[in-house]
């Protein structure tokens, strides 16, 4: 998995998009978002008709509802007025209530599911200018799982890796608080002299520059399960008398997520075609004198907190839903929203991965239009489909029928 909100270590974007909502109802007005020099990608929104969705007919659409009705619940709690995303595609939260209520029961058959999605919404195909970095309009797909760790709540020789919990001088900034071309960024802290300073690195706090202000939430006893523990964002921590603590993100250090795999491939260490979540994990294995020196290159670092029932908690503020749930870029495509995929990828099945997904969490290197996270679920089944996946693919954002999306050229 790419470092996400349930591990996302934020950074101000480099890019701003054009994006342009426009609502069709004459009481919705024009919404355009800032202009910026800098930007160099324009995401495009071409409406289509379902039946172009790549094997939408043979779709098992019921499979998602579940998951659809958790971020519907959460949206309809919400504020009407909020909008979906920083650039307002998707209009506001209130654009969304009918579609919303009328989501069927997780029981409906695929045919049922299949109907409401075409009663409801209007898909569209998006895509991005090719660039230098991708020539191809594909986008990139990956995914993540939430690992299975050996894990006592009190130290001692065998579990003596801490897991810590947020610290209390930790300080977390909101810059759309400031400025509103920021909205969507985030960065963290702490105060010195009266002004916000970064905070430690993961080497400072590998030395014990946090021991006394943040307390280990458990202690595991493998250093490499907690570094990808750091990078999954959430974890079930199995105790020594069969209990299981489940850890979830609760902040971040503000240094930007670095994947030490383009490290290793730089040093010749893994070649690009064999590089996964496993070869990584191997090779950490097997160089104990050069293990913590190569995680420290990734200078992030996650915090969590103790999650109780359903999970892990993804950006929207729900419960993951293995196999359906996708982390996006949320200042692009908006959370709770429905998406179909076509990735060139196989399935829990072997079958190659089309359908239905819902936008429910983000991740620090989750950045673009067509980049998405799926989410595997737990254990090892999940950690083997997630570990290797590295995918083209695109994807297909639905949104109400009383919404129109257009694009700059």
């Amino acid at each position: 998995m790419a470092t996400r909100t349930m591990n996302s270590p934020f950074h101000l974007a480099a890019v701003l998009l054009f994006l342009v909502v426009t609502g069709c109802a004459q009481d919705r007005a024009v919404v355009t978002p800032p202009d910026t020099a800098a930007a160099s990608t324009t995401v495009r929104f071409k409406p289509l008709a379902f039946s172009a969705l790549p094997q939408w007919a043979a779709g098992r659409q019921g499979e998602a509802l579940a998951a659809l009705s958790r971020s519907c619940g959460k949206l309809l709690r919400g504020s009407p007025a909020r909008w979906m995303t920083d650039k307002s595609v998707g209009g506001r939260v209130g654009d969304w209530t009918l579609a919303c209520r009328a989501v069927p029961s997780s029981k409906a058959g695929h045919g049922e599911a299949r109907r409401y999605f075409e009663t409801w919404f209007q898909p569209y195909e998006v895509s991005a200018s090719p660039s230098a970095a991708n020539p191809s309009e594909n986008g990139l797909f990956t995914g993540y799982f939430e690992p299975n760790l050996r894990g006592s709540l009190t130290q001692s020789d065998k579990f003596n890796v801490p897991l810590y919990q947020r610290p209390d001088d930790l300080v977390l900034v909101t810059l759309g608080d400031w400025r509103d071309n920021l909205r969507g960024e985030r960065i963290a802290g702490r105060i010195i002299d009266g002004r916000l300073k970064p905070y430690h690195s993961r080497a400072d706090i590998e030395a014990g520059a946090i021991k006394a202000k943040a307390q280990p939430l458990a202690w595991v006893d493998d250093p490499v399960d907690a570094f990808f523990l750091h990078i999954q964002g959430s974890g079930r921590i199995v105790l020594p008398d069969g209990g299981v603590v489940r850890a979830g993100y609760d902040g971040h250090n503000g240094h930007v997520y670095q994947a030490i795999g383009r490290y290793l491939i730089e040093a010749g260490e893994i070649t690009r075609e064999a590089m996964s979540l496993q070869s990584i994990r191997a090779w950490l294995k097997a160089n104990p004198t050069k293990m913590i020196t190569m995680m420290n290159r990734n200078p992030s670092y996650i915090f969590f907190r103790r999650i109780n029932g359903a999970g892990p908690i993804g950006a929207q503020g729900v419960p993951l839903t293995p196999g359906r749930s996708l982390a996006v870029d949320p200042s692009i495509l908006p959370l709770g929203a429905p998406i179909w995929v076509s990735i060139d990828y196989p399935d829990e099945a072997g079958r190659p991965l089309r359908r239905m997904m819902v936008a429910q969490d983000t991740g620090g290197a989750i950045k673009g239009a067509v980049r998405g996270d799926v989410f595997w679920g737990h254990g090892d089944a999940a950690g083997a489909l997630a570990g290797p996946m590295k995918a083209p693919g695109r994807l297909y954002l639905l949104l109400p029928k009383t919404l129109r999306v257009a694009h700059r050229r």
